[in-house]
């Protein structure tokens, strides 16, 4: 599952792009100004810009451009590739011999700010797949974080379930049952 080129992500690219070019101006103004304290200061908060904006435009730039997927379902099992710019060998791979169920959560409240977010998460134990049919709803949005000890192991392999992935959350349980017959618990209503 990719996800598609967005005008979101794109407007994040332009933005970026637009404050590294302040920040050269910073720069060229600190420069052009003198040898003065103003002049150092723009200089110097200036290459700071630069730094961390080009930074951030690199790494827009590159999840942009280089369309690595968010998840990867192959007959092996399911794959969590590296994020970018991280080598491929960096993939993560849960055989599908592991996958005891899959569930589908619901995080966040309707009519806020923020909204709600689907997660698909891939359960590779009993006690995870008991929780996620029969837990409460704060308990069960703690397989989606990671610092709960409890649900560590589950948090490893939830994906955030984005609008602008290639697939959706039906076609992706669809092409992990073609690869694996596993259970499917649809927690997102309750």
């Amino acid at each position: 599952m990719r996800v598609r080129t967005t005008w979101r992500g794109s407007g994040q690219v332009v933005a970026l792009l637009v404050l590294v070019l302040a920040s050269a101006g910073f720069v060229a103004s600190g420069l052009l100004s003198g040898s003065g304290t103003a002049g150092m200061v723009f200089a110097v908060l200036g290459a700071l810009g630069l730094a961390l904006f080009g930074a951030g435009l690199l790494g827009a730039a590159g999840r942009l451009l280089g369309r690595r997927p968010a998840l990867e379902l192959t007959a092996e099992g399911v794959v969590r590739p590296a994020r970018w710019p991280l080598p491929r060998r960096g993939d993560r791979l849960l055989p599908w011999s592991r996958v005891v169920a899959m569930t589908a959560v619901r995080r966040g409240v309707q009519g806020t700010r923020r909204g709600v977010q689907d997660y698909l998460v891939f359960l590779p134990s009993d006690e995870l797949v008991e929780m996620a049919r029969t837990a409460e709803r704060p308990r069960l949005i703690a397989l989606t974080l990671p610092d709960v000890p409890a649900t560590r192991e589950a948090a490893d392999w939830c994906f955030a379930v984005e609008p602008d992935w290639d697939a959706s959350l039906k076609e992706i349980v669809v092409q992990a049952r073609r690869r694996h017959e596993i259970p499917v618990i649809d927690r997102r209503k309750k």
